[in-house]
């Protein structure tokens, strides 16, 4: 029973904590990004307006601080009860490391469980929703997805989107098809409209390259054969990190069955399933400051510390993402190398300290 109560306690103290972090780091971000964005106001977007589509993006900023909301949370926690003794009466009362840990985890099990929530099925429609509004709000009705364009290749064939709309309408498609290394054909629309399961383009002008002369015809519809349908469509215009796991994977097969690199969803993919361990490590990383070397410091150091760590293992992981597509290893390394650092140092930290 006392057992028990210890875990709850040790728990609600760490989640408590970690709760605090992430209010405050949304909270700064809030403002921060709202001070800066407040130069696109115009015309019938407003001030309030730009407030509005930030709160929107809350749930996918709330996934980014998570992993440093865990180290900063947990430090926090733990030190608090190791600056009032809590854990020194604790483990001279028989209660071992190990289950002082256990006890440190069981709330990280959940904030992973939300966190992973959010990545999947609230994050991802959040921000399409959030981006669709905003961009409607500044160009009215029908305005497109996004902002910028596209490319992307289909066995010999190579496209260009302008834009997508939120009625699944095509803007400005260009596709060049080659033979060889020989252009053979430039196809331009207008528009391609998603109508009963297939594609058809409208306005559309055909340059065709034989012999030394181009010739051109103009189509006023045309059907579009591909195997790119408006979510696919979606996935290869919207930003790569927001996607949610489940659509990371499927582009990342898409990708590949077009024989192209697949590196970046896959890194992404990795980053959001792997999320658990990243946690426990940085969890790890935390409880070996306060039980650790760092144990008589003052809070703030700890912190301090905590967050130099969680900068450098960002830092990290962002530098051996290019690196897998530079040396060819897997994403899936590029993201486990500094989950398994941060692991073995503070377990390492912490054998010294037991």
């Amino acid at each position: 029973m006392i057992a028990d109560r210890l875990d709850r306690y040790i728990a609600r103290n760490v989640l408590g904590a970690i709760l605090v972090v992430q209010v405050v780091l949304l909270g700064l971000d809030l403002v921060i990004t709202y001070i800066n964005d407040l130069g696109d106001v115009k015309g019938q977007y407003s001030a309030l307006d730009v407030l509005i589509y930030l709160c929107m993006r809350l749930p996918w900023r709330f996934y980014q601080y998570a992993p440093v909301g865990v180290l900063i949370g947990a430090l926090i926690g733990l030190g608090g009860m190791a600056s009032s003794n809590e854990l020194t009466v604790m483990r001279a009362a028989g209660r071992s490391l190990g289950r002082i840990l256990w006890s440190v985890m069981k709330p990280i099990i959940l904030v992973v469980a939300v966190v992973l929530f959010i990545a999947e099925f609230v994050s991802p429609r959040t921000e399409q929703f959030a981006n669709a509004w905003r961009l409607e709000q500044m160009q009215g009705e029908g305005a497109v997805l996004t902002e910028q364009g596209g490319w992307q290749r289909e066995g010999d064939d190579f496209y260009r989107f302008g834009a997508i709309r939120a009625d699944n309408v095509v803007l400005d498609l260009t596709r060049y098809r080659f033979e060889g290394r020989e252009l053979r054909q430039a196809l331009n629309a207008q528009r391609a409209i998603w109508q009963d399961g297939g594609w058809v383009m409208k306005d559309v002008q055909i340059t065709r390259f034989e012999d030394g002369r181009t010739a051109v015809t103009r189509q006023d519809t045309r059907p579009w054969e591909t195997d790119l349908t408006p979510a696919e469509l979606d996935r290869l215009l919207r930003e790569v990190d927001t996607q949610a796991p489940s659509e990371l994977w499927a582009h990342a097969n898409y990708l590949q069955s077009q024989g192209q690199d697949a590196t970046q969803p896959l890194l992404y993919f990795w980053q959001k399933m792997l999320m658990p361990l990243t946690m426990a490590s940085l969890m790890l990383v935390a409880a070996s400051f306060v039980f650790g070397p760092l144990r008589s410091v003052a809070a703030g150091t700890r912190v301090f510390y905590g967050v130099i760590t969680g900068l450098v293992f960002k830092y990290l992981q962002d530098l051996l993402g290019p690196a897998s597509t530079v040396f060819g290893f897997s994403p899936a390394w590029a993201v486990l190398a500094p989950t398994l650092i941060c692991a073995v140092l503070g377990l390492y930290l912490l054998r010294r300290s037991g």
